[in-house]
């Protein structure tokens, strides 16, 4: 009897159960699986194909900037630089049908690991493991970047060992998706390490700013004849730049900015289209690198720059319906950053921004003084922020400010943003000295 009861028992909690057995298998079948991505040839021309199709990519570096933003933008693939925001990344690519193009940290020589060192080598190795397992099935992935700028400031080859030996591991495990390393500029040498070393990645990814204008011309002089991706491009490096008598290098404004950025994308990216099989323009978000303003498409507040309206154009083939005020010239005592501008503790002086919007839309200035940055970091890592000097710019109104010099001496730069009321905004800086 009670053997009876507990058959009925069992009976009934299955049939119970049952749908959602049912509707968990139906669940799992729904759910979207990787999609496959490979780099073909034919004619001499390659393509990057997702899903068997075509897929020109529109990419920015991204890592917690908002994607929506972006894809109202024209864009639909970002890339990152590690694993520490992909959970976040991953999930919202899905969600506004974006890719991702997943960087794998490795530990960098400059940082001082070591890869003589074979016992630390192969616990990097297992970590990445498992990161590739994490990640590998996600439908948004595009491919892996094994390492990023490993070149920079190396002295030992075996990092390439290193990267061939993940890459194939990757192909092992995923096999869907294909492997490069991005690289610290483009020349002969690089790309025999590369080749040689770590012949098992799909293609070669270069990273480049001011000097990626001669691209072209280091492909011709290399021979390099493969597929290559551009994943880091912008504004022109702080270490490409003029500079001031006492060291202080001197930034474009953002309408220079948008300027090179468009000229950058004619010459090294559109005029290869059957070699560079995509690209990521940096920086989509803002972040302190020399300055608060270097880098980022992005201010500190969100406000858009004028360079997402030329990412907005060339993704687009549109300009945007309401673009970003123009920055022509600021001006502190008169001069310009290369004239060197020196004050004296406590020196009242004037500056004037030069600006106008396209629409016509009414601006507004907010001015600031910053310390000279003094960090002397590479490949961004992090900086600290500089400290803001209180009290120091006053805003008179229609592009004008009265500044007092600090009363330490030292090294200062003078910022100037100006908004439109619209979400956009220019921006501009001059360093300046104090003794």
């Amino acid at each position: 009897m009670h053997d009876g009861v507990r058959s009925m028992q069992r009976l009934n909690r299955m049939l119970l159960a049952a749908p959602l057995l049912m509707l968990a298998l139906a669940a799992a079948a729904a759910e979207p699986g990787p999609i496959p991505v490979e780099v073909v040839e034919k004619d001499g021309a390659y393509r990057l194909l997702r899903g068997g199709e075509p897929y020109v990519i529109r990419g920015a570096g991204v890592e917690l900037a908002d994607v929506a933003y972006l894809t109202a933008h024209g864009g639909n693939s970002t890339r990152n630089w590690s694993t520490l925001y992909a959970d976040h990344q991953t999930q919202q690519a899905l969600e506004h049908g974006l890719t991702v193009l997943m960087c794998i940290d490795m530990k960098r020589e400059r940082h001082g690991f070591d890869y003589d060192d074979e016992e630390a080598v192969a616990a990097q190795f297992e970590h990445i493991r498992g990161e590739v397992m994490r990640y590998k099935d996600h439908p948004a992935l595009l491919g892996w970047i094994i390492g990023n700028e490993m070149n920079l400031h190396f002295t030992n080859p075996k990092v390439f060992d290193a990267i061939n030996d993940i890459s194939k591991m990757i192909h092992e495990v995923d096999g869907k998706h294909p492997t490069t390393t991005a690289l610290a500029g483009f020349n002969a040498e690089l790309v025999e390490l590369v080749t040689t070393r770590a012949p098992d990645l799909d293609f070669i990814s270069t990273q480049m700013y001011g000097d990626i204008v001669n691209l072209p011309r280091y492909i011709d002089e290399t021979g390099y004849d493969g597929p290559l991706m551009v994943t880091e491009w912008g504004a022109i490096g702080h270490w490409e730049v003029g500079q001031t008598a006492w060291g202080a290098p001197i930034e474009q404004n953002s309408s220079d900015k948008a300027a090179n950025y468009l000229k950058s994308h004619e010459i090294a990216i559109a005029s290869m289209p059957d070699q560079v099989i995509g690209s990521y323009v940096f920086y989509w978000g803002q972040k302190q690198e020399r300055t608060p303003t270097w880098y980022g498409m992005l201010l500190e507040d969100g406000s858009k720059t004028e360079t997402i309206d030329v990412m907005h154009h060339l993704w687009t083939g549109q300009w945007p319906e309401n673009r970003a005020p123009r920055v022509q010239r600021l001006e502190l005592a008169g001069k310009t950053a290369p004239e060197n501008v020196t004050l004296a503790p406590g020196q009242r002086v004037g500056a004037h921004v030069a600006s106008d919007d396209p629409e016509g839309d009414a601006l507004s200035y907010q001015w600031s003084v910053m310390r000279e940055s003094e960090a002397t970091q590479s490949g961004g890592d992090r900086e600290d922020v500089p400290d803001v000097i209180e009290g120091t710019v006053m805003d008179d109104g229609d592009g004008s400010a009265t500044l007092i010099a600090p009363q330490n001496p030292g090294a200062y730069r003078l910022f100037v943003y100006v908004h439109d009321g619209r979400g956009n905004a220019g921006h501009a800086n001059l360093p300046f000295l104090v003794n």
